[in-house]
């Protein structure tokens, strides 16, 4: 039974009594890739989600004055057995309220298996999309305020349409969340009676991808769609696709995006195009304004960071109490109908409410 939230979407309708948890510190597991293949957006996700704790703590509203804390952790986004690791170390030794994280989305999966539910800990991701997420037993723990990579190969699909495009190659990160985004491009896309001529797996970690681009360019495609990491496989594709002229046009899914990437490439990537989560609404942009004055460079999933951390605590207030058995209940109460719908980004008011 999975969930996803719209953030921030309704308040919690409260007083202002003290709560059954008192004053005290509450600690929030903040486990993102510090290191590994997303590591430049890595930093303003975690400063997001951090601003949303600095918020609520000067507030002094939360379940009567708790100061809360971020601990950091590192999923290192492709090895799950770190991720596991750093995530127990979080629950049973720093004995964290709740987990906001992780990132990828097969650490995400290995930590909620393995960690959260033995340990009855809420965990939001605000970037894990594969959609084997939405199936995956999590006795009432997990949640995500990102889409699943379902509806983005939908919306993939809807813009090369939009572009006339009739026949891709794809390439994906040999992971849970490369297999599963590259499956729903192709789904969605073959549906709408475009051509696949090739999704091939790429592995991160090399220094060479001349032999994959080679088939890729063999299979052909007006565009070749890269369902990778930015800071690692998927920027060599590109780079070894540009090398060799195979293709000069890329679709690039949302773990493609950030600013390293144009860094790294350069003006090449003129006319590529891509695919992230976000609104135009009210909210984003209070947001944005709220990063800038902070010095958070808002990137992606920076938003869904905040939003993470925001409902952890928000549920908390709902229920009371800090306890992952008591508030993981609360967690779509705060995120959807009923209740006042607002854009604005306000914890401290939400919490007086």
């Amino acid at each position: 039974m999975k969930k996803l939230l719209m953030a921030l979407a309704a308040t919690t309708m409260m007083t202002s009594a003290v709560f059954a948890d008192g004053h005290g510190e509450i600690k929030i597991g903040t486990i993102l890739g510090y290191t590994g293949p997303i590591e430049s957006l890595t930093g303003p996700m975690a400063d997001s989600a951090e601003m949303a704790m600095e918020e609520v703590t000067a507030s002094g509203k939360l379940l009567g004055g708790a100061k809360v804390t971020s601990i950091r952790g590192d999923s290192t986004c492709v090895d799950s057995a770190a991720a596991t690791a750093a995530a127990e170390r979080l629950v049973t030794g720093d004995k964290v309220n709740a987990i906001m994280g992780a990132d990828c989305s097969g650490v995400t999966g290995a930590i909620l298996q393995n960690v959260a539910r033995a340990n009855g800990v809420v965990m939001i991701s605000p970037s894990a999309t594969s959609p084997a997420l939405s199936t995956a037993e999590d006795d009432g723990l997990f949640f995500r305020t990102a889409p699943s990579d379902a509806r983005q190969g939908a919306v993939i699909t809807d813009i090369l349409n939009d572009k006339g495009i009739k026949s891709v190659a794809i390439t994906y990160t040999n992971n849970d969340y490369g297999k599963g985004l590259a499956e729903s491009i192709q789904k969605n896309y073959e549906a709408a009676g475009g051509k696949v001529t090739i999704s091939a797996a790429h592995e991160d970690g090399k220094g060479d991808y001349s032999a994959e681009v080679g088939a890729l360019a063999q299979a052909g495609g007006e565009v070749l769609i890269v369902a990778g990491y930015l800071d690692q496989g998927g920027k060599g594709v590109i780079q070894a696709s540009l090398d060799s002229g195979a293709f000069d046009t890329f679709v690039l899914p949302d773990g493609m995006i950030g600013d390293s990437l144009p860094v790294a490439i350069g003006d090449a990537l003129n006319g590529s195009f891509g695919t992230v989560p976000g609104t135009d609404s009210e909210g984003a942009e209070i947001f944005d304004k709220m990063a800038k004055e902070k010095g958070i460079k808002t990137d992606a999933f920076s938003a869904e960071s905040y939003d993470a951390a925001a409902l952890i605590m928000l549920a908390m207030q709902a229920a009371k109490s800090s306890k992952s058995a008591d508030f993981k209940g609360k967690v779509m109460d705060v995120a959807n109908a009923p209740g006042e719908k607002s854009f604005q980004v306000n914890l401290a008011r939400r919490l007086k409410c």
